[in-house]
């Protein structure tokens, strides 16, 4: 489905190695995190310090707060970000990446834990991110659904016949094959979703989110983002991040902002980051955060690579 820039992926080199990955919005629950900080000094410190940088209670939320308290995109997006960011800064020393990618918002995840950002920064940009996606949500009645057992071709193009009548929706997540996330006005989407079960989707599924991600409803936060991105410091990673606008390794700071701002309206090419990846020789992938979401799409993209969740 899916064919590899080799031009970019060869200068890396990655054999019999472990890539670590992030997820993203959606795989919140109630708790998270609070067992970490419990039996870890180290996570206790950096739980404490995001309170201090957002200026709230957000461990409350994370360890106290109900399934309604963690939905809002200006909550549930930080509070994804601690769980796996201090997931794995808790290991300390015996946190070694050689390569890291992460699936939307846990793109930033993937770029804190490999030290392209500070945790400082990285919840900083996450929080900003969260609260100009959160305006966009309340400003346009829009939404997403999953659509099951097609081919991404048929997707594009029901999704491009339905725009060219004047709604909005795009394809924007494309999880695993046979598994594609659209996005866009909540009269787009439907129209859509009546064409692809017409057209022979399993299923379409819509999902409980605030908005319309990665699609062109999000220009208005993708401005503002662009703006909190160019005030940070991004330094080199110590390793390959994989991006989701392409799906290719990037190491190059200035190269990483622009991606990351592109992300925004872009979609999520992550059965193409994970094909990537393998092909470079990586055997076994290690979910950092709340949940298990990524492993199961791992195991519908590439049976024959080992994943698992990393001990909290």
């Amino acid at each position: 489905m899916y064919y590899l820039c080799t031009l970019k992926i060869n200068i890396i080199h990655l054999q019999k190695m472990a890539a670590y990955i992030f997820p993203g919005q959606g795989a919140q629950f109630p708790g998270m995190g609070k067992e970490l900080y419990e039996n870890s000094s180290s996570a206790k410190s950096l739980f404490d310090k995001a309170d201090e940088i957002l200026g709230f209670n957000i461990t409350k939320l994370m360890f106290e707060g109900t399934e309604e308290d963690l939905k809002e995109t200006k909550v549930t997006q930080p509070c994804v970000f601690l769980h796996s960011v201090i997931s794995v800064l808790a290991l300390g020393g015996d946190f070694k990446p050689e390569v890291t990618a992460g699936h939307s918002l846990g793109e930033f995840s993937a770029l804190t834990a490999a030290g392209a950002l500070s945790f400082e920064d990285g919840l900083r940009l996450v929080s900003k991110r969260a609260e100009a996606m959160q305006k966009c949500c309340e400003n346009q009645v829009s939404s997403m659904a999953a659509v099951l057992g097609l081919e991404d071709s048929v997707i594009e193009q029901t999704c491009e016949k339905v725009t060219s009548e004047g709604d909005i929706v795009v394809a924007a997540n494309y999880n695993c094959p046979g598994q594609v996330v659209i996005s866009g006005t909540e009269t787009g989407v439907d129209k859509a979703s009546k064409l692809l079960e017409e057209a022979g989707a399993k299923r379409v599924v819509k999902l409980q989110v605030s908005g319309a991600f990665h699609s062109p409803l999000m220009e208005p936060a993708k401005a503002e983002l662009e703006k909190a991105i160019a005030a940070t410091e991004f330094h080199t990673p110590v390793c390959p991040v994989f991006q989701n606008v392409d799906a290719l390794p990037e190491t190059n700071p200035e190269v990483i902002k622009a991606n990351l701002i592109k992300q925004l309206t872009s979609p999520v090419r992550w059965t193409k980051t994970i094909q990537n990846i393998i092909a470079q020789g990586v055997s076994e992938f290690i979910e950092c955060g709340p949940g298990n979401v990524l492993q199961g799409l791992m195991r519908k993209i590439d049976r024959s690579v080992k994943s698992s969740h990393l001990a909290q």
